[in-house]
């Protein structure tokens, strides 16, 4: 039993509620204090007035981005080039001489000047360790000159399809956008299955004390797969799991062989879904645009994936019940997969289908024509969209797009999603021209966000997202009620306990609950 709760149930019929009672992993009574009186529970959480929500989904997580960040070389944070720069510089006095050093979380757009980082910066400071470090969107990378020779890269390299490696004066400038990255990232000593099973967990970790639920995985290959199924066998994952497979390559052809897999381990894990990355990020100019960048006319990005060899994929996934979600940031790479969702959807009808409403994805969607937006609705096609990105990319989008773009554009930690979807203002309260403050969405419409909409958005509406007898008892517990306090705060409020299937898997402990 949870009692004495300020209980936000995301369930228009019985929107509030002072406790709930559990049996097993599910909900049994949802209702006043006093009627649940009646009940005589083997353990009372007694929560004292806090906030209670239907358990928080992340529905665009890299587990394993999010554990190897924690084990190398961490670069959030870094607010200019000299703090990055500092912080490599301290890793190098660490590590032996010719060993690589591996690291992301950098993001450039906050620094004055506002500029990428190059080889020569590197090279300064790491003239005997290849190195080699990622933007914190994993769609731009550094590399040092030392990284550079290893992979055989020099001013006659050709740019590989849907990448680019940056030049200054005809020489590689160090920094490798989208696909190119690959071409140093492979020569990189890979980590050992103990190491990667650490990231998984220590990312897991993460998450679940943040009061996220569930995590829908955007991404993995066959590898990763393995280790998660061996993981989840020996009892070692608490949070539910939602997993997508990498697609075009072999991977995503063995599953559809094999078919999906649904609510293993318990309602733990979930594979039915195939990912495609399809464009780069605006940061780094790699999203395809209609038109060409503000600040960069020679370029309007690139695709990472040719259309023509999508096509039997998708016309495959809709046969055997397979959902796509596909990574589209820009105008023009939205309209496309659009119109590819489109011609599978046409090319196998409802009839000929293994799930006649497939409820494919399209993730991010950041900028979009005004003229594709109505064709999300008309797909069915659901826009999975992160309000974070409309305040990270707060300070460069302008110079990117130019101003008449930015009203068709858009939408980590919860709080901050929370905070970027109903404020609609950097984490400093800041503002600026074009950021539509009138886009700003309800507080209710917030919590749907990572409630009902994502449980939705994977066919678990019937069993997540709201708090009703007979869903899965799974709650995020709150320090504040981010439904009413001051903006402001929201960003200062924190997950005091987390609960999956009626077992508490997280406790904070400076705020214990009795």
């Amino acid at each position: 039993m949870l009692a004495n709760g300020n209980i936000y149930t995301v369930h228009d019929k019985q929107p509030k509620a002072e406790a709930i009672a559990v049996k097993g992993d599910r909900i049994v009574f949802v209702g006043s204090n006093e009627d649940a009186k009646k009940f005589h529970a083997a353990k009372v959480i007694d929560l004292r007035g806090r906030t209670l929500v239907p358990g928080l989904t992340d529905s665009h997580c890299h587990i394993f981005g999010i554990g190897e960040r924690e084990m190398r070389l961490n670069l959030e944070g870094t607010n200019t080039l000299g703090d990055f720069l500092n912080k490599v510089k301290a890793r190098v006095a660490q590590t032996s001489t010719g060993k690589w050093i591996t690291g992301r979380g950098w993001i450039e757009t906050f620094w004055k000047p506002s500029k990428f980082p190059t080889r020569q910066d590197l090279d300064k400071i790491a003239p005997d360790n290849p190195v080699f470090f990622t933007r914190a969107d994993g769609h731009a990378s550094v590399a040092n000159s030392a990284a550079l020779r290893i992979a055989k890269i020099d001013r006659n390299t050709p740019d590989p399809f849907g990448g680019q490696i940056l030049k200054s004066s005809g020489e590689p400038n160090g920094m490798l956008l989208d696909n190119a990255q690959e071409l140093v990232s492979r020569n990189i000593p890979k980590p050992t299955e103990a190491e990667r099973e650490e990231a998984l967990l220590r990312g897991i970790n993460r998450e679940i004390g943040l009061g996220w639920c569930e995590i829908q995985n955007a991404g993995s290959d066959s590898e990763d797969i393995d280790l998660l199924r061996k993981d989840f066998e020996a009892g070692k994952i608490k949070i539910r799991f939602i997993n997508a497979v990498y697609g075009p390559a072999k991977d995503a052809q063995n599953f559809l062989r094999e078919g999906a897999t649904i609510n293993a381990f318990d309602h733990h894990f979930t594979q039915r879904t195939i990912k495609v990355i399809f464009d780069g990020a605006l940061g780094s100019r790699g999203a395809a645009l209609l038109k060409p960048y503000a600040d960069a006319p020679d370029t309007s990005g690139y695709l990472t994936e040719k259309p023509e060899e999508l096509k039997p994929m998708f016309e495959e996934a809709l046969r055997s019940g397979i959902q796509v979600e596909t990574h589209a940031i820009g105008d023009r790479a939205n309209r496309l997969i659009l119109d590819l969702y489109e011609q599978a959807f046409k090319a196998v009808p409802p009839n000929a289908r293994k799930i006649r409403e497939p409820r494919w994805r399209v993730e991010h969607a950041q900028i979009v024509d005004p003229a594709d937006i109505p064709r999300f609705a008309k797909l069915g096609v659901i826009p999975s969209m992160q309000p974070s990105h409309a305040i990270s990319d707060l300070f460069f989008a302008p110079s990117r797009l130019g101003i008449d773009r930015l009203a068709a554009a858009y939408r980590g930690e919860p709080m901050i999603e929370f905070y970027a979807a109903v404020a609609r203002k950097s984490i400093r309260g800041e503002s600026a021209e074009g950021w539509h403050p009138e886009q700003a969405v309800s507080r209710e419409q917030a919590l749907k966000m990572f409630t009902i909409w994502p449980a939705y958005g994977v066919f678990e509406e019937n069993d997540k997202g709201s708090i009703e007898v007979g869903k899965l008892a799974d709650f995020t517990v709150l320090s504040q009620d981010i439904l009413k306090i001051p903006e402001p705060e929201i960003l200062k409020s924190r997950c005091v306990m987390t609960m999956i299937g009626g077992e508490v898997v997280f406790e904070s402990a400076e705020q214990r609950l009795e």
